[in-house]
């Protein structure tokens, strides 16, 4: 669906927290097209319904096959997961000086990593997983309209500026500009 591909290309974190709301909308609605065409896409402008309908449709078809329709993520998207932790591992083992600014938000960001891993009782997540997971976290609560702590607040915020750092580097790995000094080596 087009609001999917553009968050795609321009910010993954984005696109991978919409993902997982579509993910969220379609067990909402039993993975049945019919509720999501009257729920959801109903509300689409007509000359895009049939696109929207078919992404939906191909969307559930994955999460049967994958066996996600209960909870989980889509293959896609925890590749997108892997890649993101990939990278991370990468930027973070490259002792160029130009990803200190990195390194300090990452070791920032380290200590709320850790305690809601310590909170996930045994299905532990990987730190970019668990940053993703706070911030859907984040999301849902917004959408509640429930009130978040300060001390929360300030965990989301931390974390949110990781993450928007990661992803400016994944766009940029993605164009081969990230580490392109190396090359010059």
């Amino acid at each position: 669906m087009i609001i999917a591909s553009e968050l795609r290309k321009e910010n993954i974190a984005q696109y991978l927290l919409y993902m997982w709301q579509i993910e969220d909308i379609i067990r909402a609605n039993k993975l049945d097209i019919d509720k999501i065409d009257q729920s959801v896409i109903s509300r689409f402008p007509a000359d895009r319904r049939k696109e929207i309908y078919e992404w939906y449709e191909s969307l559930i078809d994955m999460m049967r096959r994958e066996e996600v329709t209960e909870k989980g993520h889509l293959q896609m998207n925890r590749n997108i997961i892997g890649s993101l932790a990939d990278l991370n591992r990468r930027i973070m083992a490259d002792p160029a000086p130009r990803f200190d600014d990195y390194r300090k938000e990452f070791y920032a960001t380290l200590p709320y990593i850790v305690e809601l891993r310590s909170k996930a009782g045994e299905d532990k997540a990987g730190e970019i997983e668990t940053c993703f997971n706070a911030l859907y976290g984040q999301l849902m609560l917004r959408l509640a309209k429930k009130e978040i702590s300060p001390d929360t607040a300030k965990a989301f915020e931390q974390i949110s500026k990781f993450i928007a750092m990661l992803s400016h580097y994944y766009a940029l790995d993605e164009r081969d500009e990230l580490f392109k000094d190396d090359d010059k080596k």
